[in-house]
């Protein structure tokens, strides 16, 4: 094998025509002997991902660019960029970040359409040739803006073969990447591998490092073997191309033997397979494609009549195989390689050995159709259950792993950028002469500089109107994200769905806000400081709408700055006094502040007002309306003395048990002291597994109006409460009692001040620790049941490490803070942990016959350990919904709202229902 570290970078430059070749450099005398300068090119800075290194030009190029062709090359700065900025300055580059001056700006990844200036050429992979809907809005901007757009992909010589890419590179990543996968996947199956000591492309230093892995990987499975459970480990490789042959080089690293497709079912059924080696198999088109008619495969034929061919690759060869490595091109006019339907047969029936697919085409939807998302390099597998048809994170759970990274040349950027650099010089030649109608680059071409499809992209119209419409008026949707904390992330990535919007993380928590913008693009991160008014006034000024996820207090100062800069604004709180008074102002400003759109308040009020209009619309009545909501841990997580962990903001948390309530049940109105909020618990029985407690929420009266239920006289029970676990409460309010809670204003809680400290200062010292709590509680340890009480106390300040003198205290201005910093280190999910949220309605109904029912509306989300907590969803997703309402112009309402009324509620469930949050709805005569 040491051939491999012999190779050298040459060996992966592409075939291309010489840089010398008589055509190139008559065009270059054509155009100065016709006095024509040269035309400019600016190389972008890429801003896809964090991970997105690559270059379209090397220095060298840009150096022959220079020194050659006379041209000015204009580069983008950029401090992650696999080229440092330096060296293109060497080769005679100009550093800038203004590209308006070049005439041809190249890149990678597409362009944001708020980035594209206006007349110019752009070369990038813009992914509209096929008419992806996703990125129709911006071959609209493209059009609208009278640029000439030419696509790498569609950069090819007059057999069709593709000149300029990075597919090979794709193979070779996304093998690595997929050997990596299979490994945790297996061990996850309950089976150690050698496949483990695979990593990630990204982390070897050059292609021929990670070969070398894989080659010792493969003397590993030579000696030990694979697990013979798993039967004949086979690789089946889809296409000829590019993807295919990256894959296969390094595929041949390990010890192998290739089989056709017609011997793969003979090579499961004999037995006869050898567990110290892998078993590859190349599929082509001919292998798994059949005439409908039952005529034999012709390639000429299927290019012209696909409809009339079918796929059987569902029988030949998915039972038999392991892993698959997709590379095969696909549109919409060729049979899928695998349908949803096959897969969940072939599931049911027991024969999907399939353990992990590495998709490089990355084609969304497309020859594999359950393959309905990209993954990235951050979080490269999820698991797809052809049972159930879902996708889900749990790569012990059942399923097929899928690896689906849509920009795997990334990982070995340098190699990558060489090869493409070899090959796009050339056309770059040509373009700077003014060679528009070089062939390879005519056949590239999409869109014009005349704002119109290219002609051979005409049959782009008709999905072009459908998907693309909106651009022009939507081109750049810029959004204002104050806060970066918890629930953040679902709202921005939902925003981020559309290509055409950014959101601008706003934060005083620089590395939350750097950690929340990793990894998504067109998610810039900013300082944030609520109280210089005429920095915030800046911000909101630059933005279309402001989502404010500060805290409650500060939203009526945001408020005022976007009523000043008429700009939206949305919000997840409370509207408060302070901010219904603002309510004529933002009307006249013509502006919309929506505010409760979270969970509670959020949702909450979404299924209430949906069940009261349909109520009311049938001339029925309610009598009763109890609401229960709580963000807890799952049960199997609710494992510390409390039965809560934090998965939003613990000083949120903790006011609200000092808030006071207001409330009416069995046809009394009742008033809570907020010193005595958690003594007024009751049990709550929503479902026999869970064992829950709640409190009153807030003032449960004034939703009387708000919902227009009538007369409180005429309700037996308004009622909106909060849930905890058992036992949570009355806890609560000992360490309240103890003093946990005061928020009076101290200068001694200061750094190297030990809990144990503190304590004695709320209690008293003494040594006897639980004498001091109980005097400190008015408990008779005497009495079975306070002595119960009072051991539950200690053993919970015990294991929270508060009697301690050796646990050190956040410094902090009042008690309260540092035991709010102190629970969100203590109350913290552990890995593989999952919170859950709850939310349960009671309607109490009476018809006009005089008939009454009861009606019950019952939520159970769970946060994914993977992805999302149940709060960040539950919170985050209505507030991205409602955002994107009032930036569609679907929500014209103007002044200080809430979601109440049809034009809000019915569009929000609606999209909720599409991200899975659903209800489930019960009906009882009574």
């Amino acid at each position: 094998m040491g051939h491999i570290l012999r190779a050298s970078r040459s060996s992966l430059r592409p075939r291309i025509a010489s840089l010398h070749s008589t055509p190139f450099a008559r065009s270059f005398a054509t155009a100065r002997s016709q006095g024509k300068p040269p035309l400019s090119i600016g190389v972008r800075a890429e801003d896809k991902n964090r991970w997105e290194r690559r270059v379209p030009l090397m220095p060298e190029h840009v150096e022959r660019l220079v020194k050659e062709a006379g041209a000015k090359v204009y580069i983008q700065p950029s401090t992650k960029r696999v080229v440092p900025d330096e060296k293109y300055e060497l080769a005679g580059a100009t550093i800038t970040s203004d590209l308006s001056v070049a005439d041809i700006i190249v890149g990678v990844k597409e362009v944001p359409i708020d980035q594209l200036i206006a007349d110019k050429t752009y070369l990038f992979f813009s992914h509209t040739h096929k008419g992806q809907p996703y990125n129709m809005p911006l071959l609209q901007a493209v059009l609208d803006k009278r640029i000439r757009l030419i696509d790498y992909e569609l950069m090819t010589n007059e057999h069709s073969r593709r000149l300029v890419q990075f597919s090979r590179f794709a193979g070779y990543a996304g093998m690595i990447d997929s050997m990596h996968g299979l490994g945790h996947r297996l061990l996850a199956l309950g089976y150690g591998n050698p496949f483990l000591a695979i990593g990630m492309s990204y982390e070897y230093r050059t292609l021929a490092d990670a070969r070398l892995d894989v080659t010792r990987t493969g003397q590993v499975i030579m000696d030990d073997g694979l697990p013979r459970q798993m039967g004949p480990m086979t690789f089946v490789f889809t296409g000829d191309g590019e993807v295919a042959r990256g894959a296969m080089h390094v595929f041949k690293c390990l010890p192998h033997e290739w089989v056709s497709p017609d011997e793969l079912k003979e090579l499961h059924r004999s037995g006869s397979w050898d567990h110290h080696k892998v078993y590859g198999c190349q599929v082509k088109a001919k292998d798994y494609l059949v005439r409908k008619d039952g005529w034999k495969y012709d390639r000429d034929h299927y290019r012209e009549h696909p409809e009339q061919y079918m796929s059987v690759f569902h029988e030949k060869v998915a039972p038999y195989t392991s892993v698959l490595v997709n590379g095969i091109f696909w549109d919409a006019r060729y049979p899928r390689l695998l349908t949803n339907d096959q897969a969940t047969k072939l599931a049911n029936e027991d024969r999907l050995n399939i353990l992990s697919i590495a998709d490089v085409s990355c084609d969304i939807n497309g020859s594999l159709e359950f393959m309905g998302r990209s993954s990235t390099i951050d979080n490269p597998y999820f698991m797809y259950d052809p049972v159930t048809g879902k996708t889900h994170n749990d790569m012990e759970g059942r399923g097929v792993q899928i690896m689906s990274i849509d920009n795997l040349p990334t990982e070995l950027p340098l190699e990558a950028s060489e090869y493409f650099s070899n090959a796009l010089y050339p056309f770059v030649n040509q373009l700077v002469t003014g060679n528009f109608d070089h062939p390879v680059l005519k056949r590239a071409t999409i869109a014009t500089a005349e704002g119109k499809l290219a002609p051979g992209r005409k049959r782009l119209a008709d999905v072009l109107t459908k998907h693309g419409e909106g651009a022009k008026v939507s081109a750049s949707q810029r959004v204002l994200l104050l806060g970066s904390g918890f629930v953040s992330a679902p709202l921005v990535d939902y925003l981020l769905r559309e290509p055409h919007r950014s959101v601008t993380i706003a934060s005083n928590l620089a590395k939350e806000a750097k950690n929340l913008s990793a990894g998504r693009s067109r998610a810039p991160v900013t300082d944030l400081n609520v109280a210089d008014k005429a920095s915030l006034a800046k911000l909101v000024s630059n933005h279309d709408l402001v989502v404010s996820f500060v805290p409650a207090t500060l939203h009526t100062d945001v408020a005022a700055a976007c009523i000043d800069a008429k700009k939206n604004m949305v919000t997840a709180s409370y509207i408060s006094p302070a901010m219904l008074a603002l309510d004529e102002k933002a009307k006249k400003a013509g502006i919309t502040i929506l505010n409760e759109v979270g969970l509670d308040p959020g949702i909450d009020h979404l299924t209430a007002m949906q069940l009261f209009d349909e109520v009311r619309a049938k001339g029925g009545r309610i009598n009763s309306f109890v609401s229960w909501c709580g963000g807890l841990p799952a049960p199997e997580a609710s494992n510390n003395p409390l039965g809560y962990k934090f998965s939003w903001s613990p000083k949120g948390v903790l006011m609200a048990g000092l808030n006071s309530a207001h409330f009416k049940r069995d046809g009394k109105i009742i008033q809570v002291p907020g010193d005595s909020l958690f003594e007024s618990a009751v049990n709550v029985d929503i479902n026999k597994g869970f064992a829950l407690e709640g409190i009153p929420n807030r003032d449960s009266l004034k939703y009387t109006d708000l919902y227009n239920l009538g007369d409180i006289a005429d309700l037996s029970n308004m009622f909106r409460g909060t849930l905890r676990y058992k036992g949570y409460c009355e806890l609560m309010a000992s360490l309240r009692n103890i003093g946990l809670l005061n928020d009076k204003p101290r200068t001694d809680i200061q750094a190297g001040v030990s809990w144990g400290e503190v304590m004695d200062s709320l209690i008293g010292k003494d040594s006897n620790r639980s004498a001091a709590i109980a005097k400190a509680l008015s408990l008779d340890a005497k009495n079975p049941v306070q002595a119960q009480h009072l051991k539950t106390v200690v053993e919970a300040l015990e294991w929270l490490g508060m009697l301690s003198h050796d646990t050190p205290v956040n410094p902090s201005g009042s008690v309260m803070d540092a035991f709010c910093a102190h629970l969100q280190r203590r109350l913290v999910y552990a890995p593989g942990e999952r919170d859950m949220v709850a939310m349960h309605h009671e309607f109490g109904i009476q018809w006009r016959d005089g008939s009454k029912e009861k009606r019950t509306s019952t939520l159970f989300a769970y946060g994914d350990p993977q992805g999302y907590s149940a709060m960040a969803k539950t919170v985050g997703l209505p507030a991205a919904i409602g955002s994107e309402l009032l930036l569609n112009a679907q929500l014209t309402r103007r002044g200080v709202i809430a979601p109440m009324t049809k034009d809000v509620y019915q569009p929000m469930l609606h999209k909720l229902e599409a991200e899975g949050i659903r209800f489930v709805e019960q009906t009882y005569a009574l």
